[in-house]
């Protein structure tokens, strides 16, 4: 097989058994399926579509209880191994459809009762891929034209309180928040098409309020409209009301509404899609089970969503800095052409503190900078909260400590006083 040929995964797993057997168990469960021969599996078969271990790189053996509960029937004196694990995938098993290939690297694999852990951390694909799959429709540079933003973070803030607005109220809060010189807002994850604000009353106010401040300031700020939905015609026709509307952005619940219907609405989709990613500390939580964000993003960003939500530094959630920059160095690593990468979503708990740590580990202002509290909660309001966190990324790419840059810049002074011991929230 060639590099055309295959899948290549890494799994970190673990086992009462030594590695190498683990990972063969792995490739067989993979290839065959079953546990004995039976007719019909011929040499040829056999060779053409068996998935091959290619490494096996042992790390620390663990004694104790297992990080999984597991079913092995052979007995075991508390003694686990971990290793890493690369399996290659033939092409022939598995074609370019998502939903074969993740039957067979995200499937049964993870279930064989002889694995007390296994995480799938991450998986290149051939290029058969590129036009297997539409990718992302707007990316990093599409989104940042619609919004007319290029030198600096798009700055971000989300409609509070989440739930509960009337479509009335939520438009008051877009007029502060537009007036305050925001790029972008969205809904909540919770808020989708409620009866007491639905998708056509919501969408009406808040882009009345949007697209008149357009005319007046020559700038249209984006808002993402929830749309997530069961039903997929919904989905489209909740996007093709908010875009008669005069929207330029639809928000989705990807882990709800799965790659299918974030396929089906990218098929049909004329808006960039911001995916958000609520649900993701069931599938990577555990560090022994699951999958790592490196091969996570590459599912959504095949099926073609344009952004998505990576966390934040010292964030309101679980997940560890590093994991966060290694998300947002994940999104804007091309995967098969420049313009498929992502934009990542820096959110959770920001406000003006963490800019230079931010810049700092990532050397980049390829984000989306997504601030509720720090924004609708500075002491100066809305406007003072988004200077603020323009001031703080200014001094982040000149290099200069916050403190110091706060001396003459009041919003910035005045939120480091504020939120320099607390987070504001999400």
């Amino acid at each position: 097989m060639t590099a055309a040929d295959i899948i290549r995964c890494t799994y970190r797993i673990e086992s009462p058994f030594e590695p190498e057997k683990a990972a063969a168990l792995m490739a067989a469960n993979m290839s065959a399926g079953t546990f004995t021969k039976v007719p019909g599996e011929t040499a040829a078969l056999k060779q053409r579509f068996s998935v091959r271990v290619e490494n096996v790189r042992p790390l620390e053996t663990v004694t104790g209880a297992p990080a999984l509960p597991f079913g092995s029937r052979s007995p075991t004196d508390g003694t686990f191994y971990r290793a890493d694990v690369t399996l290659a995938v033939p092409l022939d098993i598995t074609g370019t459809e998502l939903a074969t290939v993740l039957a067979v690297i995200a499937g049964g694999v993870t279930e064989l009762k002889e694995l007390s852990g296994v995480r799938l951390l991450d998986f290149e694909l051939p290029p058969a891929f590129a036009d297997a799959h539409p990718g992302p429709g707007f990316g990093i540079e599409g989104t940042r034209r619609l919004i007319g933003v290029y030198d600096r973070p798009i700055i971000a803030s989300i409609i509070k309180p989440n739930v509960g607005l009337t479509p009335e109220q939520t438009a008051d809060i877009v007029r502060a928040l537009v007036d305050a010189g925001v790029d972008f807002v969205k809904d909540d994850e919770k808020m989708t098409n409620p009866p007491y604000s639905t998708i056509e009353k919501r969408a009406a106010a808040v882009m009345a309020v949007i697209n008149e401040a357009a005319q007046r300031a020559g700038k249209k700020t984006m808002y993402a409209f929830n749309i997530s939905s069961d039903d997929p015609d919904e989905m489209v026709r909740r996007h093709d009301t908010v875009l008669k509307a005069g929207a330029t952005c639809v928000m989705v619940n990807i882990n709800h509404i799965g790659y299918a219907g974030v396929r089906y609405l990218r098929q049909r989709a004329q808006l960039p899609i911001h995916a958000h990613r609520n649900g993701w500390g069931i599938l990577t939580r555990c560090p022994l089970l699951g999958m790592e964000f490196n091969a996570y993003n590459k599912i959504w960003r095949l099926v073609g969503v344009d952004q998505l939500h990576v966390n934040g530094l010292r964030n309101k959630y679980w997940e560890a800095d590093e994991s966060v920059v290694n998300a947002i160095r994940q999104c804007l690593t091309p995967l098969f052409r420049p313009a498929d990468r992502l934009l990542p979503v820096v959110g959770s708990g920001m406000w003006a503190g963490q800019v230079p740590d931010t810049y700092r580990l990532t050397q980049t202002t390829d984000f989306m900078y997504i601030a509720g509290g720090g924004i609708q909660g500075h002491p100066g309001g809305p406007a003072a909260g988004v200077r603020s966190l323009m001031q703080a990324w200014e001094a982040a790419v000149m290099g200069v400590p916050l403190n110091d840059y706060a001396a003459d810049h009041p919003e910035l002074r005045q939120a480091l006083d504020r939120f320099g011991t607390q987070s504001p929230g999400g």
